[in-house]
């Protein structure tokens, strides 16, 4: 079995490139959606309130998110704490799946937004970087309801995307068409098979 990271910068693809990997048969993991997953249970929402203030939790109970995503993109100390709590959540879920995976001859691709900035890296046998220009990431986000202040405001949260482009093992542009960007996953899916046949492993 081949463990394989996805990752990127916000408005940059990453979803659509994973989806992508999953239409050639790869088993495929959205680490947003986990954490989606765990922000709907009573005692996380708890530790988050505790965090973040009784503002980031509706009346009926629920999280709030704007609220929170507001707060944490303001103050950096915030969300290196938020993050210290949730990341290991998600990892822990992330080993539980792929334990449970029965056919130990697939490639598995994690979508992990924060990997280099959280040094999570080393989990991984190979790391793809899906990489767009700043402008057409803006117009993404903006399309989905977030202002271009909060865009960039979550864009320059991250590490710059030059620099995860050079540590990936992989990087596929997400710039142009959906279909050159097909290309590029089925050309990277290939090249992990080769690297599966010759004994790659998780770390």
């Amino acid at each position: 079995m081949l463990i394989v990271a996805l990752t990127g910068n916000y408005g940059m693809g990453k979803s659509f490139v994973l989806s992508a990997f999953r239409d050639l048969g790869a088993v495929t993991l959205d680490s947003d959606r986990i954490v989606a997953l765990l922000l709907k249970e009573e005692w996380v929402i708890g530790e988050v309130r505790r965090l973040v203030g009784p503002e980031a939790v509706n009346p009926d109970g629920t999280l709030d998110k704007k609220t929170v995503a507001r707060k944490v993109f303001q103050d950096r100390e915030l969300k290196k704490k938020l993050e210290g709590f949730i990341h290991p959540l998600v990892f822990e879920r992330v080993n539980d799946f792929i334990g449970k995976i029965k056919d130990r001859n697939r490639i598995v691709i994690v979508e992990v937004p924060l990997l280099f900035e959280g040094s999570y890296q080393k989990d991984f046998s190979k790391v793809i970087a899906v990489s767009a220009p700043e402008g057409t990431a803006l117009e993404r986000l903006e399309r989905s309801g977030v202002t271009r202040e909060e865009a960039l405001s979550r864009l320059r949260s991250q590490m710059p995307i030059e620099q995860k482009r050079a540590a990936a093992d992989y990087v596929i542009e997400n710039g142009g068409s959906k279909d050159e960007t097909r290309r590029q996953v089925g050309e990277v899916y290939r090249l992990l098979g080769g690297e599966m046949k010759k004994g790659g492993q998780r770390p």
